[in-house]
């Protein structure tokens, strides 16, 4: 079982007891982003603070970063990912996952908005 919560940049991050997290782009991000033709995934064992550019996504009409949400160590990149960045659009929830990271800051994920919150930022916007 895992916690899944948002920040104000659309990246989710699922939060898992081992002390581990997923983190990728949300739908709003791959929907704004359009057709996903390349990612840069970070290096394992590179160590990132929150709002630190992890990574990058390119589609057909723009690029964008992908910011670390919370302190800590990238311990894998999904390959498939990197193999076929579409994922990132067909299934940007799940398989098309970014990296997983090892958390340095629990408390971090405080700062983080509930899926509640995040639908609310999205109606503002």
């Amino acid at each position: 079982m895992s916690t899944t919560l948002y920040t104000e940049d659309h990246e989710w991050i699922a939060v898992h007891a081992d002390g581990t997290a997923t983190v990728g782009i949300t739908v709003h991000a791959q929907d704004a982003l359009g057709d996903v033709v390349f990612v840069d995934l970070p290096e394992v064992g590179k160590t990132y603070a929150p709002k630190e550019v992890a990574g990058v996504v390119e589609s057909v009409k723009a690029a964008a970063d992908v910011y670390m949400p919370v302190t800590g160590e990238i311990v894998e990149v999904n390959e498939t990912l990197r193999d076929d960045p579409s994922l990132a659009n067909s299934d940007p929830l799940g398989t098309g996952w970014f990296f997983k990271v090892k958390l340095a800051k629990p408390a971090e994920l405080d700062s983080l908005m509930s899926s509640t919150a995040y639908d609310d930022l999205l109606k503002s916007l």
